[in-house]
């Protein structure tokens, strides 16, 4: 039996991974790992304009990763699964045991960072 499932799983698990695609949400992600966090430390932390990191912040809000509350006039983003990190670390160890394979790939280009605006 395929560890997937049928088609249709296999592709909210495409989905899931494209959602960790982006270098800017990946830091974001490592950010709020290490626990609540408001839209302007994530600012500082990304080193982008608030209008990106944002978009970044909504996008992994709307696939399940992270959540906000709203204390006052400021948006607070925390981490909604704790399994995410075992996940984060363990793409990491696994990006690092295939770094020169990965490095090498050309199929599969990696994303450019995005200028600050």
């Amino acid at each position: 039996m395929p560890l997937l499932g049928g088609g249709e799983q296999a592709g909210v698990v495409a989905k899931f991974f494209r959602a960790l695609g982006d270098p800017t949400r990946l830091r974001l992600l490592e950010l709020l790992l290490a626990g609540e966090h408001t839209v302007s430390e994530c600012v500082t932390h990304a080193g982008l304009s608030q209008g990106r990191v944002s978009v970044h912040l909504a996008y992994l809000a709307e696939c399940g990763y992270v959540a906000a509350r709203r204390k006052g006039r400021f948006s607070h983003y925390r981490v909604v699964d704790p399994r995410v990190a075992d996940l984060v670390v363990l793409a990491r160890s696994l990006a690092a045991d295939n770094c020169t394979a990965l490095n090498a790939c050309e199929r599969i280009a990696p994303l450019p960072e995005k200028p600050r605006t």
